[in-house]
């Protein structure tokens, strides 16, 4: 878990062992409590987070590496929210930004958007919704790069090393498992037909050559990977019609 502490420059910035920018959350809020929440937040769904309560800190840290999704809050010391997220979109269009803002004034919110922000979450906010927004945006953002590493509750998948672990824990998987789990990865959020895995992932012609073996290997993958194999929360069957991925 990361640590909170207090840089020399009066700077408040909290981050993970592992602040890897495939799975790197920039929060830049100057109201400790809230970086502490969303801190936790973020941490318990396998994020690595790194605070700043500073503009000119926040900006620093995100040239000194990108990542994966940006959390900013509107009124900060040195540089505001809105400058920060033009700078950041400037350098890297793709990036989710979402700003934390007390204002509940429609145009103000026309504003935030119209300036390159992803979102908008007004405070006091639920940490339920802040999450569901983030992931939403990070899923509308770009593909998942397959070189490098994808996180999801609390689950590490690194397609360069071929390697799966779940709370730490090394996962074994079979090579038609990691291929139907980084086809489910590259492809979130949409219906998947067993035709198409059978396609993609098997190649006819090869060991598995049947909807039957999909199905066996998604069977698999959830004893494997879900909390709740049974009820599935990342590897849903949309019936009669094929397999869904969602993080």
């Amino acid at each position: 878990m990361g640590l909170m502490s207090k840089v020399p420059d009066g700077q408040t910035a909290t981050q993970s062992q592992s602040a890897d920018s495939t799975n790197r959350i920039l929060v830049v809020e100057d109201d400790p409590s809230v970086q502490k929440i969303l801190k936790r937040l973020f941490e318990s769904e396998g994020f690595a987070v790194v605070g700043h309560i500073d503009g000119r800190a926040g900006l620093d840290s995100f040239r000194a590496e990108v990542p994966s999704a940006a959390i900013l809050d509107l009124h900060l010391p040195g540089l505001s929210g809105k400058h920060l997220c033009q700078e950041m979109k400037a350098a890297e269009p793709s990036i989710p930004i979402l700003i934390l803002t007390a204002s509940s004034d429609l145009n103000d919110k026309v504003t935030l958007l119209e300036m390159g922000a992803d979102d908008y979450i007004t405070k006091p906010f639920s940490p339920r919704e802040v999450l569901a927004r983030l992931k939403a945006a990070l899923r509308h953002s770009r593909p998942p790069a397959i070189t490098g590493q994808f996180v999801f509750d609390r689950i590490v998948v690194n397609f360069r090393k071929v390697e799966v672990t779940r709370n730490g824990a090394s996962v074994a998987l079979t090579t038609h498992e990691f291929k139907t789990l980084q086809f489910f990865v590259e492809n979130p959020d949409r219906i998947v037909t067993r035709a198409e895995l059978l396609k993609e992932v098997c190649g006819y012609g090869h060991s598995c050559t049947s909807s039957r073996s999909i199905d066996n290997h998604i069977m698999k993958l959830r004893h494997k990977l879900e909390n709740d194999p049974s009820c599935p929360n990342h590897f849903r069957t949309v019936p009669r019609r094929g397999y869904k991925f969602t993080f």
